[in-house]
């Protein structure tokens, strides 16, 4: 891949497993929270995945769409738009209605300094989303940050290890998966909390974190010395098959790869294709943020994309200077200060 399109065409090409799921699949699906990173290439692996199943369900996004050319791109794509503070409630109670909710709004960065927003979008809202879509299937998106850190010789913390969240963000996060569980019970409305660390593609995450570093002669710290990546492909399939696994009270997913993978290595693999020697600052510790993802992978399969090609692709594209979102993950975060 050498270009953006090659990149969007890559993420959005369902696979024959998608396909059969949505031929299954009945209504129309709502993505709340279709703006950021992960969101546009969803939407767009939707409506392909429901074209190639035969479907004629409709794929509608909702975000503020501030700025930028994101609206149109998605309406050339064929999923229809709507502009929408999901804060306001006359906005949000417009909404139209939908068999299937995909929700991925949230706040992460910039938390310090305006935690009453992260609580407002990871909390309050999802209690306001409930109760409106009360008779949809509901796929929350979560975060592995609801973990605890976990010692490094466990390999990860599953859906039975109980929830220790490390600062406002991660809490809030937290909070959201609780009000959601509430409403479940309350409304008897399936849902699957999805608990996601850490996707990528080519334009951000940590494997580009860790490439440009190395490229760049930058120290790579160690302090989170071993991490879990997920091609954003395969991800956002298994988001969107999540729909048929939908349950009151609501199911849990750790969403992430295969492998517990180390940062060293990691640089030392992009050292060896740059013919660069990677600078390392601070040592591995004795626990880490990480997911063990078996049991999702038991009931939806593995990730196609394997780690290796993920580098490979990676490694290329800093070699060719490719566009990046400069959006940092902040993987190295080991006290939830975001």
């Amino acid at each position: 891949m050498k270009t953006i399109l090659e990149l969007e065409q890559r993420l959005s090409e369902p696979s024959d497993r998608l396909v059969r799921d949505l031929a299954g699949l009945d209504g129309d699906v709502l993505i709340l929270g279709v703006g950021g990173k992960m969101g546009p290439s969803l939407a767009k692996l939707l409506a392909r995945g429901l074209a190639a199943a035969g479907k004629n369900a409709r794929v509608t996004g909702v975000s503020r769409f501030s700025s930028g050319t994101l609206r149109e791109e998605l309406e050339a794509a064929g999923i229809r738009t709507v502009s929408a503070d999901l804060l306001e409630e006359a906005a949000l109670s417009r909404l139209p209605e939908a068999r299937n909710v995909i929700y991925m709004a949230g706040h992460k960065f910039g938390t310090t300094g305006r935690e009453y927003y992260t609580w407002a979008m990871n909390a309050y809202l999802p209690g306001r989303v409930a109760e409106k879509f009360k008779a949809s299937r509901i796929v929350a998106f979560s975060s592995g940050n609801i973990y605890p850190l976990t010692a490094v010789t466990q390999g990860g913390a599953s859906e039975e290890t109980a929830p220790a969240p490390i600062g406002e963000y991660a809490q809030s996060c937290l909070g959201r998966e609780r009000v959601f569980e509430y409403f479940s019970c309350k409304n008897g409305t399936p849902l699957v909390n999805f608990r996601l660390n850490y996707a990528i593609d080519l334009r951000y995450g940590i494997l580009l974190e860790v490439a440009k570093a190395v490229k760049e002669r930058e120290p790579i710290d160690l302090n989170m010395g071993l991490v879990n990546v997920i091609w954003q492909g395969d991800a956002n399939e298994m988001a969107i098959r999540s729909l048929l696994h939908c349950d009151s009270p609501p199911k849990t997913f750790n969403i992430t790869g295969p492998e517990t993978v180390s940062i060293r290595w990691l640089a030392e693999r992009f050292g060896e294709a740059f013919g660069i020697r990677p600078v390392f600052t601070g040592e591995e510790q004795a626990t880490a943020l990480l997911s063990n993802a078996s049991a999702s992978h038991a009931l939806l399969g593995y990730p196609r994309v394997s780690l290796r090609e993920m580098m490979c692709w990676t490694a290329d594209w800093v070699e060719i200077g490719g566009n990046t979102l400069g959006k940092p993950t902040h993987f190295q975060e080991r006290g939830g200060v975001f």
